[in-house]
């Protein structure tokens, strides 16, 4: 038996066969919301091919169950690149996402706002990404289906449905374009310089791996981020990861808004 057949059979043991709608990724400082599902949380250690996600502020459950009515599946933690150097980390827990009946993954990560008009404790809709980084998952996938386009990434009918979310709950939610830096060093001011000719609005280390997992998978993709910080040399501020965790919260709350709203749309 495969390693995603045994991961699959574990979870359908523990909470049922029903399928999933929507998979839900979250970031830095966002865990706590995986606490909001009515279901069945198994940790990623039970979980044969599930990442090793050893970063603090992350929480290794994979929690199935119900928010809003909506059966989602929630991911507590994710393995980044830095951690072991694998872009492809996410790959085998975004698979049984998949053959759990997912049609729609959204992804959400803590960033650096390099916009004054998205200061940090808000929220920025991905309009799109740049994989600044150069490193893709699907390196080493042996079939044409690698070749894999990323015009709408990032699903324009999602983005409408959480924009209108965030309008019914008062939340200004503005896009913008992420980049992907690879981590773990924070990026220098000349960095954030380069990334802002280039067009990007917030950076972060997380993200761009698994919406392209998520489109090699066929589902529908949605990011968020949460502003923690200005990037380097927007601002005064000290940036580090335990900043970046004590201000994640200020905008998991507008999160958790949208998403209970979005979801209960979905029914």
């Amino acid at each position: 038996m495969s390693k995603n057949a045994e991961a699959l059979a574990i979870i359908r043991a523990r909470a049922g066969d029903a399928p999933v709608r929507l998979g839900l990724v979250l970031g830095s400082g966002l865990g706590h919301l995986a606490g909001a599902v009515e279901g069945v949380a198994i940790p990623y250690a039970d979980l044969p091919g599930f990442p090793h996600a050893a970063v603090s502020g992350h929480n290794p459950n994979f929690v199935i169950g119900l928010l809003e009515g909506v059966r989602v599946a929630v991911f507590g933690a994710r393995e980044h690149y830095y951690e072991k150097g694998n872009s492809a980390a996410m790959r085998p827990a975004l698979e049984v996402l998949k053959a759990l009946g997912a049609q729609s993954l959204i992804v959400t990560n803590a960033a650096g706002s390099m916009r004054p008009d998205i200061p940090p404790g808000d929220l920025m809709l991905l309009s799109d990404h740049i994989n600044y980084s150069g490193l893709n998952p699907l390196i080493g996938e042996p079939t044409d289906a690698r070749f894999v386009p990323m015009t709408d990434a990032h699903n324009p009918a999602l983005r409408a449905a959480l924009t209108a979310s965030a309008t019914a709950n008062g939340i200004d939610l503005k896009q913008g374009v992420y980049a992907w830096y690879s981590g773990p060093s924070f990026e220098t001011p000349a960095e954030i310089r380069m990334l802002k000719l280039l067009g990007a609005d917030a950076v972060g280390m997380s993200t761009v791996p698994e919406i392209i997992l998520g489109r090699f998978l066929g589902l529908e993709c949605a990011a968020i981020s949460t502003i923690t910080n200005m990037a380097a040399g927007m601002s005064d501020e000290k940036i580090s990861h335990e900043h970046t965790k004590a201000m994640a919260p200020l905008g998991a709350a507008k999160l958790e808004r949208i998403l209970r709203h979005f979801l209960g749309n979905l029914r």
